[in-house]
């Protein structure tokens, strides 16, 4: 079993005879050998290029030690932090401990650092002093300039700096690491890479000429946040592979220098990497903890395109994937749904196909593949392109053929899904089909607020399109004779959104008759526009002011609007509505969102404090006079 997946301690050096490797991979997740995680993608990329690769998972970091356990490689130190930043897996937003990692054996915590890539960076240095250390993944690729780190409150150097990296690859790294493996298995320097798309290095002598845009320095941007947002707008428009710039920021007495994003995917080159030979599970070694719970969502679904053209402002995926769609075929997509069906454990079900946006399969336009995409507007969000390419054809199409696989029962859709990208298509056939054959009772979908000027903000379309949405799929589901469900999502604390506009969301789930069970706060993740507005307070594209929610109070008062009826948020939301001014929102009629208060308890607690001010009470129990005459809805 353990010769088929990566390389991973010395006695499997020795089962394949050899006695040094080219690659060492430092990975802050668990290895599990499957295309939805970075390591094992890159690994299996270079070993298809002939490549020694090892892989050393979440090291013991206390010393250099564990960073020695696969020897010296020869070629250089390869090092991720995982699938997620490494401070976003660790906490959530309101700066706690997460009580699991999903990407560690049996999902126990405590088994990567914080700032997982600076730290292995380090360490490797000091194991080898003179080994190239490139570093990538999310991580690395969203931090490559000056950023702001929301758990730290504070704007960091660029992450090459703190690392001490040699090389930072960002994006979806494949032709940059390959071309990196290249010119060192050639005997290059590391100097005679900086030509090299899609990557940052650090240098004492920028190449500034007609090519090259220099952003405000490190300096600038830690002192002035005017100069922040300036630097953000300028490294936002220069993403594009076709048209982008090398990039400049000045840092104290040196350079980080980005060179132009590298070249999409083709079609071939997608689908050559995804049939490379993953195992699709964990490494036996986390047999024994259970395994590593990320599996469970990605094992059985497929990766049909990267890049995303919504560009909802609070993701960077376009950053990280960008804007442009890489698709694989149909052909490729059948033939490793049949290689799914004879896995063990696979019963039938294929969990999801699609990538970040499950429905944009391809490119927004054809302009896209040859001069890149619009500088100064999206394909589609607050308003759709009219040169936006909205047919679903080619997916109907490709979940048609992958339904009729021998052996698989159901395929659903679960990535996110664009309502309005369908809206734009005018395809009800394709919202009909989605519910009779792609959906399990429930569709997920993401309108995220409800307030224009907020979705505006978040680069999202406005409620009115979710509201045809949720007419066309109720319709679906009529014709069909199926009882399924929109589970929308929201978001709470978004920059823009004031506690009157939370309160408007909150009005707005009441009218709809629905109860989110999960309510998403906004993290300020490094790389991402909305986080340049939450740190700076300004649009960096339009230079217009922006108000956000800094405080603990008020960013737990706007997520415990959105869930008014849980009894334990009564006093925040109480507290809520009277700063917002909507004291006509606490009462009894049809349109409260909660009672008055009434009398306290012996406890001292309020016992207008439960669902619509009711105090509970037991089965039995008689109620007192007050409440017995009183109507509840």
């Amino acid at each position: 079993m353990r010769e088929n997946f990566l390389v991973t301690s010395r006695d499997d050096m020795k089962r394949r005879g050899w006695d040094q490797l080219d690659f060492v991979y430092i990975n802050g997740d668990a290895y599990v050998d499957h295309p939805g995680f970075a390591a094992a993608l890159i690994g299996r990329v270079l070993e298809s290029r002939g490549y020694r690769v090892g892989l050393i998972s979440q090291p013991d970091w206390h010393s250099a030690d564990a960073f020695k356990a696969l020897g010296r490689p020869r070629l250089a130190a390869l090092i991720t932090a995982g699938n997620l930043d490494s401070m976003l897996n660790e906490k959530t937003a309101a700066r706690k401990f997460r009580s699991r990692d999903s990407y560690s054996p049996g999902g126990e915590t405590g088994h990567r650092p914080e700032r997982a890539t600076i730290v292995y960076a380090n360490r490797m240095r000091e194991a080898y002093k003179d080994v190239p250390i490139i570093i990538g993944g999310i991580e690395a690729s969203l931090r490559r300039f000056a950023h702001y780190d929301y758990w730290s409150d504070k704007v960091r150097h660029s992450i090459l700096l703190d690392s001490k990296a040699d090389i930072l690859s960002y994006g979806m790294g494949e032709h940059s690491i390959v071309e990196i493996a290249d010119a060192l298995a050639e005997g290059k320097s590391v100097a005679e890479m900086y030509d090299i798309r899609g990557i940052c290095y650090v240098t004492g002598k920028p190449p500034i000429s007609d090519k090259t845009v220099v952003c405000p320095s490190y300096e600038e941007v830690r002192a002035d946040k005017a100069a922040f947002a300036k630097a953000f707008k300028m490294q936002y428009e220069e993403q594009d592979p076709f048209y982008g710039k090398t990039l400049i920021q000045p840092s104290e007495n040196r350079f980080v220098v980005q060179t132009p994003p590298a070249l999409p995917l083709s079609t071939e080159e997608m689908d050559a990497i995804y049939e490379l030979p993953f195992q699709r599970r964990w490494h036996p070694d986390y047999d024994a903890a259970g395994g590593v719970p990320a599996l469970q969502e990605v094992q059985f679904s497929l990766t049909s395109q990267r890049g995303c053209f919504g560009h909802c402002h609070f993701c960077a995926i376009a950053s990280h994937q960008g804007r442009i769609i890489q698709h694989r075929s149909q052909e490729s997509l059948v033939r490793e749904t049949e290689r799914m069906t004879k896995l063990p454990g696979f019963k039938g079900y294929i969990h999801d196909v699609g990538g970040p946006t499950a429905n944009f399969r391809h490119v927004a336009c054809q302009k896209q593949l040859t001069d890149g995409v619009c500088r100064n507007r999206h394909c589609i969000g607050s308003e759709t392109c009219q040169n936006l390419n909205t047919s679903h054809d080619d997916y109907l199409q490709l979940l048609r053929k992958i339904r009729r696989v021998k052996g698989v029962k159901k395929v659903f859709v679960r990535s996110g899904l664009r309502y309005d990208y369908v809206l734009a298509d005018g395809n009800k056939e394709f919202v009909k089909e989605l519910c009779q054959y792609h959906v399990s009772g429930q569709l997920k979908v993401a309108p995220e607020h409800v307030v224009k000027h907020v979705t505006d903000l978040m680069g999202k379309a406005d409620v009115n399109a979710f509201l045809t949405f949720k007419e066309w799929f109720d319709e679906a589901n009529r014709e069909l004779g199926k009882k399924q469900y929109l589970v929308p999502y929201f978001m709470s604390s978004h920059p823009g959104c004031t506690l009157k506009d939370a309160v408007a969301l909150a009005e707005f789930l009441r009218d709809m008759h629905m109860q989110p069970e999960q309510v998403q706060d906004f993290i300020p993740t490094p790389g991402s526009l909305s986080t340049a507005m939450y740190y700076t307070g300004i649009n960096p594209l339009t230079g217009q002011k922006v108000y956000v929610a800094r405080r603990a109070e008020e960013k737990q008062m706007q997520r415990a609007l959105m869930q008014y009826k849980n009894p334990a948020n009564y006093d925040i939301v109480y507290k809520a509505l009277c700063l917002a001014g909507r004291r006509d929102l606490i009462g009894y009629g049809p349109k409260c969102l909660i009672a008055p208060r009434r009398h306290q308890s012996q406890s001292g607690r309020p016992l207008g404090s439960g669902r619509h001010g009711r105090s509970p009470v037991r089965s039995g129990q008689r109620r007192k006079d007050l409440n017995r005459t009183r109507k509840f809805r």
